[in-house]
């Protein structure tokens, strides 16, 4: 097997996230946007120290765990990769796939651990409670588009018009958007000109509140004289859900992001409320807030069992659904990489205090609110990177949850935190890869994982989250 190479072969698996394992006469290749069991074509793009890479060319015999996909636009769109599967077959794939990670690095562990699988999402479909659609073409020189990148293109956009993970809202949103602005031009990676940027979308699954923001450009254009019309004709549509507001956001960043560098607000406000777990939070435009709400409820629920999974004697206990007074009253607890605080919040009730760290001051902004807005006074939430707080912070933890963003924690970091030798920690980790790099770290030190379960918050693509408690020990049982 060499560069260049155009080799058959049959699809043996799939590991985290998307690569499969594809099986030749020649040897193995890893090869994306593949499912296992299919037969496919492919390039061979790289071949280094004995492992090779390929590109997808064509699928010459579907998987036979395959169905008829539920959405049109699967195969282009790059958003999806499991949709032509029935979604048991997807846990599955998933649960074998962390469960192959975490193996990597706990069969070197000498105590039991405990893996408890894959937690479904409550709703497979319409489940998104955040989009972020893109301005583009399909093809060079083609028809005003909008939707999501084409599968394996950096530049293409198809118009997802009958999207399966949002609700009719966003649908109707979109394909109205793109309808109303055909013949305004869109901003050009490349040349970096053009108008039209982005579509984002946010819809409350509880309250029903949606929060609508055309991103542009600066830059002239027909287009920048229909946007308070295209305000009014929004308002316009019968949707099942309230519009809360409507934003016109400007951004002239040559980067492939969503930022603002000036905001008008069209129409009612910029920010809308949502319920989790029986607490409210304030949601704006840019707010981290997990994009599955009913999956999230299903996680922080998870965290929360775990966070009052041992008593006093360090031993196990079954059947706790949340924190026990007795365990955790009077306790300090750390939530690192807190976002918007909701899983601090969730903590509060059963702890003395809880601190956040988080480096995005917006978030922490938002969590402060949020806070207030629960009636929750044992909460302090700081704004700065957690390499740099966890030496201001004069408390001692008693617990500690970490929730870092997807490339894991910083090793300095994970040095300090490691050092406070609390009794015991949890993990959530959005990228399995980042969590088996850290916990090798925390065995290293005296940590042993006790369990460990996955919880599908985003059914039909690649991700995963997983929750992880870890031990300490060295610690005497608190």
């Amino acid at each position: 097997m060499k560069k260049g190479d155009i080799l058959t072969g049959n699809v043996k698996q799939v590991d985290f996230p998307g690569k499969g394992i594809v099986e030749t006469d020649e040897g193995t290749c890893v090869v994306k946007n593949v499912l296992p069991g299919q037969k496919i074509t492919f390039a061979v793009q790289k071949k280094r120290n004995g492992r090779a890479e390929g590109r997808l060319l064509q699928v010459d015999e579907k998987s036979p765990l395959e169905r008829e996909s539920p959405c049109p636009h699967f195969g282009d769109c790059g958003g999806c990769m499991y949709l032509s599967l029935p979604y048991e077959t997807q846990l599955a794939i998933k649960e074998a796939q962390v469960k192959k990670l975490l193996d990597s690095v706990l069969d070197r562990q000498q105590e039991e651990w405990q893996f408890e699988g894959i937690k479904a999402s409550p709703s497979e479909f319409f489940y998104r409670n955040k989009m972020e659609f893109s301005f583009g073409d399909e093809y060079k020189d083609g028809p005003l588009s909008l939707g999501m990148h084409k599968r394996g293109s950096f530049y293409d956009i198809v118009t997802v018009r009958d999207c399966q993970i949002v609700d009719e809202d966003y649908r109707q949103i979109l394909n109205f958007t793109r309808d109303y602005f055909e013949g305004c031009s869109f901003y050009h990676r490349l040349r970096h000109e053009g108008y039209l940027r982005h579509l984002l979308i946010r819809k409350a699954v509880k309250t029903g509140e949606i929060l609508i923001a055309l991103v542009t450009t600066s830059q002239p254009c027909a287009g920048a004289g229909k946007v308070n019309s295209w305000k009014e004709e929004l308002l316009k549509l019968e949707l099942k859900g309230r519009i809360a507001g409507i934003l016109h956001i400007i951004n002239d960043s040559v980067a492939d992001v969503v930022q603002s560098d000036g905001t008008e607000i069209l129409y009612g406000q910029d920010y809308f409320y949502e319920e989790l777990l029986g607490l409210k939070f304030k949601i704006s435009v840019f707010s981290f807030f997990q994009t599955n709400t009913s999956g999230a409820e299903v996680l922080y629920e998870t965290a929360r069992e775990y966070i009052g999974d041992l008593d006093a004697t360090g031993e196990a206990k079954a059947g706790v659904s949340e924190p026990s007074e007795n365990t955790d009253s009077g306790k300090v607890v750390f939530d690192l990489y807190s976002g918007t605080g909701t899983i601090a919040q969730l903590m509060a009730p059963a702890a003395k205090k809880v601190i956040g760290v988080e480096i995005v001051k917006e978030a922490v902004d938002a969590a402060r609110k949020n806070a207030e807005l629960n009636q929750l006074h044992n909460c302090e939430f700081i704004a700065g990177d957690v390499l740099k707080v966890l030496d201001e912070i004069e408390e001692k933890p008693d617990f500690i949850i970490l929730d870092p963003p997807r490339d894991g924690i910083h090793p300095k970091a994970l040095k300090k935190i490691i050092g406070y030798g609390v009794e015991r920690l949890v993990y959530i980790s959005c990228k399995p890869t980042s969590l088996v790099r850290d916990l090798e770290v925390f065995l290293e030190n005296g940590y042993i994982v006790v369990r460990a379960v996955a919880a599908d918050q985003f059914p039909w693509t690649a991700g995963i989250e997983i929750v992880c408690l870890l031990r300490n020990l060295k610690s005497k049982p608190i």
